[in-house]
């Protein structure tokens, strides 16, 4: 919500919410890696064609992304993203995810 008010482009929330997510995720996947690891090192090995799934799927998505970001405005983008963000709220707090 902090970013929806920093006056960014709309290039800049999206690159800046893509970073956050990126750095997130890599440290919570070192965690998980570290504390998962000795018990499941076996199912690790055979992750590979799921590992190289997700990475052509991020592209394409980055691609696909790219593109309709240009035909979007800022406010466009600040809406789905606050909608999101509630609906996500409201999911959490009634136990769907």
């Amino acid at each position: 919500m902090f970013l929806i008010k920093a006056g960014l482009t709309k290039e800049e929330f999206i690159g800046t919410n893509v970073v956050i997510a990126v750095v997130v995720d890599f440290a919570r996947l070192i965690v998980y890696g570290i504390g998962l690891y000795p018990v499941y090192s076996t199912i690790f090995t055979d992750l590979g064609g799921l590992v190289f799934a997700a990475t052509i799927s991020a592209f394409v998505g980055a691609f696909f992304g790219k593109e309709l970001l240009k035909k979007l405005t800022l406010r466009v983008v600040q809406i789905v993203v606050g909608t999101m963000l509630i609906l996500l709220g409201v999911a959490l707090s009634i136990g769907l995810i």
